[in-house]
């Protein structure tokens, strides 16, 4: 390493005359001392020239090296993708080969273990040389020195301006790097120095740290080095550069090897015999890139890559990471954490598997599916018929094949998508904390005109009037059981009137509906006791909030904001604490029974009171086996949409066909019934294994008095929209854009 600056930077007059002088005094230092011990000289020279090793600047005393950080499956072991600016991760000196130590020792400061920071005669040596020309600078450098300069070069607490002083071409700079290395020394074992060297020395094709680069150049971890590998990689910290054998010069990489081996040989690390045969091994290499961010993920799971951007935007908003959000994200890239995420990687492979079967890559419309554990909040997978990618898309397709637009979550410019009657959960969560039960009846008619003004194909005399999708199955005195069972329109508008529909848009937002839309935000806020379609689904929302609501309901009304960790540990092994569930009661368990005890109806399985009598997704029993779910179908008008959410104590899943770009363009009821076995196959993986877990019945208050059950034949509905709403689709696509 060359003693002033880099190899190819120019010396001007001045630097070599600074140089010659102090040549010059090293030179007469080293004879006039030649006969006393170097520690007993540099002992003296480290305590007149700084006072303590507590005096030494915080980085050097408490390295803040950036390090990249991984991000796991749930499973702790299944690597998503990892974050860095700089490619790097400590690793303890027990954790690398012994002749990995020997030989970047042998390569780099022979008298390592005999010198107290800086090696005087080395040191003088070089400098006569360098000053005499003729040749290729020489370096004096101690490791111990050059740990100083590595530290000092990449230390992110320092400014830019900082950081590039510490390879200044001046005599000051090494002079105050001569003091920093031998004050080190005073406290520091060579043990410690010497790994916390390896842990920060650049060897070249991004790769910092000999964990990094022994993955880099050998696909190994570093504990496995052999005796070439080991003496090639310690040959590469002279010029990182030029001497790669990935982005270099692989006949200059193997000749360093050969330097390193004799020196080791020199040393008596090794024979010469053992040099010999490690030169004469093949160069050899197993080059492997980390992946960086989340258009970076494992191979063949680019669909992980939406989950991952969830994380991230979550990350963000934690203040334990940093007080704005650039620091946080700083965190995330330099901060060597270890995060655990929630991504159980057979739900997501069952989820990706199910929405690409229903849609393609290349399809214009998608099935985002979401799936989310009651009671915890985790989101367990993300899959939507997309790659997470940059990359371009064909003749002018907007959002596919290709996208990193939050389709899943919501967020940036995806408002969400119309979830038809799945809201009329929340009208029948309104009624029963209002004091109604189950059994609350009405005769709901074909259609039912309201007190709200209306104009158009939807209106009754100017009245706002919304149909039953098919009448002679939906028709008739209706309870919340069939009622909710069969998606009737018009008992639902009747009871969110009884309800207020202000109170139906508040139970919304209490279990996590997000109004991302402007128009949806405005309508909540101002004139929610106005918002009479509100109940049929017409407000934008997306699975992932949709999975949560019903989560909620499935823990018998404990909401827990989502979350996509499991455990985040910082590089110094200290657990940060964020992530844990983050839970509180909004609904009495009881009233949540009860509208589980309802959602029974739709999936075709029956409530213990007997008043389940025909659903719209009565498939799903048979593909659960009989296992206690519950769930709800919603088809918003003209089909634009078609929304499925399913449910068992263990896990809420919900997946919405849309076409992204275009909500003019219906994806038709026949897609229906695919959505609904996609959501369900997602829930039988996720709670395959798991002991089966029974709801909890609701108390006979909140059933009320309900009637026999009616015994008939479930008729098949037809798959007309089973929602309506006064105001065009489009037109309610153009409010939400302004």
């Amino acid at each position: 390493m060359a003693i002033l600056g880099s190899m190819a930077a120019p010396r001007s007059p001045l630097s070599r005359l600074f140089t010659v002088l102090l040549a010059g005094l090293l030179a007469g230092l080293a004879l006039a001392v030649a006969a006393l011990p170097g520690n007993l000289l540099l002992g003296f020279a480290a305590r007149s020239a700084i006072g303590t090793y507590a005096a030494l600047p915080d980085a050097l005393r408490t390295p803040a090296t950036p390090q990249r950080s991984y991000l796991y499956a749930n499973d702790g072991k299944t690597l998503i993708t990892t974050f860095y600016d700089v490619n790097r991760t400590d690793v303890a000196l027990a954790d690398i080969a012994p002749v990995m130590r020997q030989a970047i020792v042998a390569s780099e400061d022979r008298r390592f273990y005999e010198h107290g920071g800086a090696d005087l005669r080395g040191l003088a040596r070089a400098l006569v040389a360098n000053v005499k020309g003729g040749g290729t600078e020489q370096g004096g450098s101690t490791l111990t020195m050059q740990y100083v300069r590595n530290v000092l070069k990449t230390d992110p607490t320092r400014t830019a301006e900082e950081r590039a002083a510490a390879t200044d071409p001046t005599v000051g700079r090494k002079l105050q790097e001569i003091r920093y290395a031998s004050a080190l020394e005073q406290s520091l074992s060579k043990d410690e120095i010497l790994n916390r060297y390896l842990n920060i020395a650049y060897f070249g094709s991004g790769a910092y740290g000999i964990a990094a680069a022994s993955q880099r150049y050998f696909g190994k971890p570093p504990a496995t080095l052999t005796l070439a590998e080991s003496a090639l990689l310690a040959g590469l910290v002279q010029s990182p550069d030029a001497y790669s054998p990935i982005d270099g010069d692989s006949d200059a990489a193997l000749a360093r090897r050969s330097y390193v081996l004799d020196s080791m040989a020199a040393t008596g690390a090794i024979t010469a015999a053992q040099a010999a045969q490690a030169k004469a091994e093949p160069l050899t290499l197993h080059p492997t890139q980390q992946p960086n961010g989340c258009t970076a993920v494992a191979q063949g799971h680019d669909d992980w890559g939406y989950f991952c951007d969830y994380l991230r935007r979550w990350w963000v908003t934690q203040p334990a990471f940093g007080a704005t959000v650039p620091e946080r994200e700083q965190a995330l890239r330099a901060g060597g954490y270890t995060v655990v995420t929630s991504l159980d990687p057979q739900i997501q492979a069952t989820a990706q598997q199910q929405a690409t079967k229903v849609y393609g890559y290349d399809n214009k419309r998608a099935l985002p599916i979401a799936a989310v554990q009651p009671g915890t909040g985790q989101v367990l997978a993300m899959a939507v018929n997309r790659h997470y990618s940059l990359a371009d898309n064909p003749n002018g397709q907007a959002n596919y094949p290709n996208t990193v637009n939050p389709l899943i979550s919501g967020g940036a410019s995806v408002d969400g998508y119309q979830a038809g009657s799945t809201f009329k959960l929340f009208t029948m969560l309104a009624a029963l904390e209002s004091g109604r039960t189950l059994s609350t009846g009405f005769d709901a008619p074909a259609k039912l005109p309201t007190r709200y003004a209306a104009e158009g194909p939807g209106s009754c005399d100017g009245r706002w009037c919304p149909a039953n999708a098919n009448p002679d199955w939906m028709d008739g005195y209706r309870m919340m059981w069939d009622g909710f069972g069969r998606s009737v329109n018009t008992y639902f508008v009747w009871l969110a009137e009884q309800v207020g529909q202000d109170r139906v848009v508040e139970m919304a937002q209490r279990l996590g509906i997000t109004f991302r839309a402007d128009s949806d935000a405005a309508f909540a806020k101002d004139n929610a006791a106005n918002w009479g379609s509100f109940t049929l689904g017409v407000a934008a929302t997306t699975p992932l909030d949709l999975a949560n609501a019903y989560a909620t309901v499935a823990a018998e009304g404990t909401y827990c904001t989502p979350v996509p960790v499991v455990s985040v540990t910082a590089a110094n092994g200290d657990r940060v604490p964020v992530g844990q569930p983050s839970c509180k009661r909004v609904l009495d368990a009881d009233v949540a029974r009860a509208a589980t005890d309802a959602a029974r109806c739709p999936v075709g399985q029956q409530s213990p009171y007997g008043q389940c009598n025909g659903g719209t997704a009565t498939g799903v029993n048979d593909i659960l086996g009989g296992r206690p779910v519950a769930g709800k179908t919603g088809s918003s008008e003209e089909n634009a949409t078609e929304t499925f959410v399913g449910f068992t104590p263990q896990v809420a899943v919900a997946g919405i066909a849309a076409n992204p770009d275009d909500p003019t363009d219906s994806v038709g009821s026949a897609v229906q019934a695919k959505v609904i076995d996609a959501v369900a196959r997602v829930i039988a993986t996720a709670v395959k294994g798991q002991p089966e877990k029974a709801f909890v019945a609701p108390s006979r208050e909140l059933a009320g008095e309900p009637r026999r059950p009616v015994e008939r034949a479930p008729v098949v509905p037809d798959r007309r929209s089973d929602q309506d709403d006064p105001r065009s689709l489009l037109q309610r696509w153009l409010d939400r854009r302004g």
